[in-house]
């Protein structure tokens, strides 16, 4: 095999827009899959590391090709690969599932710790990446990088999807809707009949309230800054709509007065430490649950202990509860049986040349998911 040229968008340095640069992707090395890359959606998080590092993300090394979002087919397998083929259509997985270290090992975890250090600091197995360009080292975004034509992920870190699968909508299963989808099915396990509060109405967000319907729950307010929300959230789902910025007073005080108590369960989708107090907080004594999927590193949260000796539950969640690669193929059959929405978050589709556009609307609020078509 020999290294693959392509295109793929770059971020040079902190802050500034990506660039659409010609690449060299090398062939996969022991237990690696070369994966050609069809489609990816533009994450909130791929905007973050770039944009807000240093407010809540963790410092990534530069030059860098974000992407975690993505679907594909496989181009070829190094050696030792023996669950994957070219032609294969994928899903690569920014959380492994080695099934064999501790955390993979255990019932409650979807955790996996295999490569984990190496994948954050942007780099494989043996401590470099597969990406380079003008003979430098481009390093890859926890170690997927699907902002590029082609990549090289980990076999651990690829999920086998259905063949019939349109692989430009189930890319959103690589990471917010099976975040928030998860987060109400399977780590809040919320029950029919509750009483639901989903704060932050993105992807992640709605998925959430998607999985509270799922579950048949009775009530689901649906809670965001942005009135324009409010149709989407109904469409997936919620019962009612709340824009903080309408009170004045603190939101949780709001929903725990409509809710004579609070809710039963309180899932927070911001990824701030504010919005994960006022979520605890607007949950009801007793048996009330808040679950955080909202995404922050460095951040701390402040919690009255009193909330919790009162019988509250406070968690949190990675990828939602999802076991990575044998869960997402999962989520593929049952969106592929209508029985799972992802056309409804799709609000535009735009070519790799176009990336910066797809970042300006994560910055502007308009729009849920674009996917970028490589």
């Amino acid at each position: 095999m020999s290294e693959i040229k392509c295109k793929a968008a770059i971020a040079w340095d902190f802050g500034k827009p990506l660039t659409i640069e010609d690449v060299e992707v090398a062939p996969p090395k022991e237990h690696e899959v070369r994966v050609q890359v069809v489609a990816s959606g533009v994450c909130r998080t791929d905007w973050a590391y770039l944009y807000e590092t240093g407010t809540g993300m963790m410092y990534r090394p530069f030059p860098l090709v974000l992407g975690h979002e993505a679907a594909g087919v496989v181009e070829s397998i190094g050696p030792k690969v023996t669950k994957f083929s070219p032609g294969d259509k994928v899903i690569p997985l920014f959380l492994p599932q080695c099934d064999d270290c501790e955390y993979c090992k255990h019932p409650e975890s979807n955790l996996c710790k295999r490569n984990w250090h190496n994948m954050q600091a942007g780099v494989l197995a043996d401590g470099t990446s597969r990406i380079s360009c003008k003979g430098q080292q481009v390093y890859q975004f926890l170690g997927i990088s699907s902002f590029c034509q082609y990549t090289v992920v980990p076999d651990t870190s690829l999920a086998n999807i259905s063949k019939d699968a349109p692989l430009d909508k189930v890319c959103l299963l690589g990471c917010g809707v099976s975040t928030g989808y998860g987060t109400a099915v399977k780590a809040a396990k919320v029950k029919k009949g509750a009483s639901c509060a989903v704060f932050g109405l993105g992807a992640v967000g709605l998925a959430a309230v998607m999985g509270c319907k799922a579950n048949e729950a009775a009530k689901i307010i649906g809670i965001d800054t942005n009135s324009d929300k409010a149709s989407k959230a109904m469409e997936f789902g919620a019962t009612e709509f709340i824009n903080s910025k309408d009170h004045n007073r603190p939101i949780q005080e709001v929903v725990v007065e409509m809710t004579d108590g609070g809710v039963d369960y309180a899932l927070e989708c911001v990824g701030k430490p504010a919005v994960m107090s006022a979520a605890l907080e607007s949950t009801r004594d007793g048996w009330g649950m808040c679950v955080v999927a909202g995404w922050t590193e460095t951040e701390s949260m402040s919690v009255r202990v009193e909330k919790l000796l009162m019988g509250r539950t406070l968690k949190g969640t990675y990828f939602g509860g999802w076991k990575s690669v044998k869960e997402v193929p999962q989520l593929v059959d049952l969106y592929m049986a209508q029985k799972l929405k992802l056309d409804e978050f799709i609000t535009g589709n735009l070519p790799l040349d176009q990336i910066n556009r797809a970042f300006d609307h994560l910055k502007s609020g308009t729009g849920i998911r674009t996917v970028i078509h490589l």
